[in-house]
């Protein structure tokens, strides 16, 4: 039509002409086909697809703001989007937001129930440093290597704060207990706590690591990061517990040295 002319390619500013042209095509098309997959029948709403390379959640959501921005200046307009993709980064985000107070709620309960069962206001606070400090770095890890949360990921904090903290829990306790029993300094009684309980958490977190990794090499890539990620937490927490609570816990007091001081 129109001599195949570049110009030619716009949607017509005269309605009548643009409805002659649509009556057009549908003639035109193979039999058994029509256009009601595009428009409905009384010609009242249409569909438009639009294709994008691949975007990340927070993307795609700024898109959908602009153009909602956009469409809202037309009057008597009314019009809604919607994807497979747009509804998991909707769902992302909800669940990142989600995950990040609960993660913050179970920690207080945590830090509560250790104070409560180790009997120290100080130990129970201290707890959460090393069961905190692993999620925040492997998310900034997976941050500068990836740059993407996904929906599958937004859990990971969730699913390792209770194996994390296990092993804390078992630490201090036998920490606890070995400046009871022996009535020693804190550097004797974190030197028997590494050897009574340093090998069982080492080995429990490696066994946990292996399962993880399994996951890892699914080829369905939430899946996929989500064991590798998973992975990465429960490594550094073993850092966490074997490095960084003990340099917690031998950091100078203001009143006493001795490490009962820290059961008050």
């Amino acid at each position: 039509m129109n001599g195949d002319d570049p110009a030619e390619y716009l949607i017509p500013k005269n309605r009548e002409l643009a409805a002659q042209y649509l009556l057009l095509y549908e003639m035109s098309l193979p039999f058994g086909l029509d256009v009601t997959n595009q428009i409905n029948l009384d010609k009242t709403a249409m569909r438009i697809m639009v294709t994008f390379k691949n975007l990340s959640s927070t993307q795609l959501i700024s898109l959908e703001n602009e153009i909602a921005v956009h469409l809202n200046k037309v009057e008597s307009f009314d019009f809604f989007v919607t994807s497979p993709s747009s509804i998991f980064a909707h769902l992302s985000h909800n669940n990142i937001r989600s995950m990040l107070i609960g993660t913050v709620l179970a920690m207080i309960l945590i830090a509560f129930v250790l104070m409560f069962a180790l009997k120290s206001v100080k130990l129970g606070a201290l707890s959460v440093i090393p069961n905190v400090l692993p999620a925040f770095v492997a998310f900034g890890v997976w941050g500068l290597w990836v740059s993407e949360i996904n929906l599958g990921l937004s859990i990971v904090a969730s699913i390792t704060m209770g194996i994390v903290v296990d092993d804390t829990a078992h630490f201090l306790t036998h920490y606890q207990y070995a400046w009871e029993a022996c009535n020693c300094n804190r550097v004797d009684a974190l030197v028997r706590t590494l050897e009574e309980s340093g090998h069982a958490i080492v080995l429990t977190t490696f066994i946990l690591m292996m399962g993880f990794l399994v996951l890892a090499s699914s080829d369905f890539i939430i899946n996929a990061n989500l064991g590798l990620l998973t992975a990465i937490t429960l490594a550094l927490a073993l850092v966490g517990d074997l490095l960084v609570l003990p340099a917690i816990l031998l950091l100078p007091q203001k009143r006493n040295t001795n490490p009962t001081n820290l059961a008050t």
